[in-house]
């Protein structure tokens, strides 16, 4: 089957993914445009996964003030190369991040770096209310762990659900773009100004 320079543009305008490898995908999938950018997603995916160890030094500041001016949040956002951070994906994706986060008000970029006094303080609390509602003693444990783990969720960034589009978390929004890009993405930091707390 014959590959139209056409069809090949419109891939790379959806993916961003290289002319050879839209043309490659399109061969593969016989011309079916929805399957070439499945297999090319699953490709960039599991190229991500690979550049998990490479370093990720370069980036930008990415910032957002909410329009009442009450509530602003700065995050840093890393990738590989400085051809990437200068990316309209990259730019939008460290702006859709800082949005996130105020509105969401995460504790901590992931669930292992929430600090430890915040996890056994929220640990006291559930382990106090199980007692308070008299829950037997031998399903305790299994609540307050099943309790822990929607807490963690709630509370680290990468695990929430991304407010744009609840059906995907920050996590997976960082994995597609990085996924697209073909750079290891990590959101380093962030601060989360608001008036009065």
């Amino acid at each position: 089957m014959a590959i139209s320079a056409k069809d090949v543009k419109e891939l790379r305008d959806r993916t961003g993914a290289g002319m050879m490898d839209c043309k490659r995908a399109l061969e593969e999938t016989g011309g079916d445009m929805e399957a070439a950018v499945d297999l090319l997603r699953a490709k960039g995916a599991a190229k991500a996964a690979k550049r998990e160890g490479k370093s990720a030094n370069e980036g930008v500041i990415g910032t957002y003030i909410h329009h009442s001016g009450k509530v602003g949040v700065m995050v840093e956002l890393n990738c590989e190369t400085d051809f990437v951070a200068n990316t309209d994906d990259f730019q939008s994706l460290a702006r859709d991040i800082a949005m996130h986060i105020a509105a969401s008000k995460p504790l901590a970029v992931s669930s292992e770096s929430i600090p430890a006094h915040e996890v056994e303080r929220e640990r006291a609390v559930y382990r106090a209310q199980l007692e308070e509602e008299g829950k037997p003693e031998n399903i305790r444990e299994k609540i307050l762990e099943g309790k822990m783990k929607k807490w963690f969720k709630d509370m680290a960034l990468l695990e929430q659900p991304f407010v744009k589009d609840p059906d995907q978390t920050i996590g997976q929004l960082v994995t597609n773009i990085s996924a697209k890009t073909g750079e290891k993405i990590e959101v380093a930091r962030f601060s989360r100004f608001a008036i009065g707390e």
